[in-house]
């Protein structure tokens, strides 16, 4: 397994982890999926180490929640080309492989942002809205060619994204390793068989005083709209 990270902390503490709980071999390599160079390092580093690939999963991701207004240029930038462009890099390099050897599965984490727009989210939205038709329509593409492509949308995740609590008040969230589940179950279906879509939701979500907004909230879409 190869991994990514902006920082070689976390991808050092994630390899040691991973490599404790699976008794696998783990590798990780510092880089931006923003950059198509350091994407096209990365994998020529997991073909070093792997000789080859069989999945790829897209989760970086990132969020930025203001009005158009109080966006920055690099808001935008730094959100678009992380959750779309970033997955594009990565598709691309994983297909011209795939085309290789006649097979392969690419994941892409996307969002219920990527069918349900709230207020404060115009970039995060435009990300993941575009990352659900990207992923379709790759689908579509290679669906022919053994290749299988399915994108997963969650709602909640109790994680640190968007500054974001793991610890009190997100017990009634998905959990990462819930998200993890269902990437382990997509690639133990049969290969005549292909899940493209999944949405997530939190069995018991938080409730909502909807008497106090006009329109969905972040909190709100992501509690499983």
């Amino acid at each position: 397994m190869a991994i990514c990270g902006r920082h070689q902390e976390s991808v050092d503490a994630a390899v040691a982890q991973l490599s404790a709980e699976t008794g696998g071999k783990v590798e990780g390599k510092v880089a931006d999926v923003r950059s198509h160079e350091e994407v096209g390092e990365l994998f020529r580093f997991s073909d070093t180490h792997f000789g080859g690939l069989d999945v790829l999963v897209n989760s970086a991701g990132v969020g930025v929640f203001r009005p158009v207004s109080e966006l920055s240029i690099q808001d935008w930038q730094d959100t678009i080309e992380t959750n779309l462009s970033g997955v594009f890099y990565c598709c691309r390099e994983a297909l011209f492989r795939y085309e290789t050897k006649s097979s392969g599965y690419i994941v892409n984490i996307g969002s219920l942002a990527g069918k349900v727009a709230f207020a404060g989210g115009a970039a995060y939205n435009a990300s993941k809205f575009a990352l659900t038709g990207f992923s379709e329509a790759v689908m579509l593409d290679t669906r022919n060619d053994n290749v299988r492509v399915s994108y997963v949308m969650p709602g909640s995740v109790a994680t640190e994204f968007g500054g974001g609590s793991t610890s009190s008040g997100t017990d009634w969230k998905i959990w990462p390793e819930d998200v993890a589940e269902i990437v382990r179950m997509l690639l133990r279906m049969p290969p005549r068989t292909l899940i493209s879509r999944v949405e997530v939701r939190p069995a018991k979500p938080k409730r909502i005083d909807r008497t106090q907004e006009s329109h969905p909230s972040k909190e709100h879409l992501k509690s499983g709209t």
